[in-house]
């Protein structure tokens, strides 16, 4: 086997593990929060807040 091969098959690796770790991130977070709270509008409005300016 060649370094190219070898480097290959790490990639594949890793890219195998890097699924894993969103699977497992998405079912910790899926069952942490509640669907209406990831869906809603909050952060937004915290960044509208943020922007305003008062003197």
């Amino acid at each position: 086997m060649d370094t190219w091969n070898i480097l290959e098959y790490a990639a594949w690796a890793l890219s195998a593990l890097f699924a894993i770790l969103m699977l497992t991130d998405m079912a910790r977070i899926d069952t942490t929060y509640d669907n209406d709270l990831l869906t809603s509008s909050r952060e937004g409005e915290i960044e509208a807040e943020a922007e305003r300016h008062v003197i």
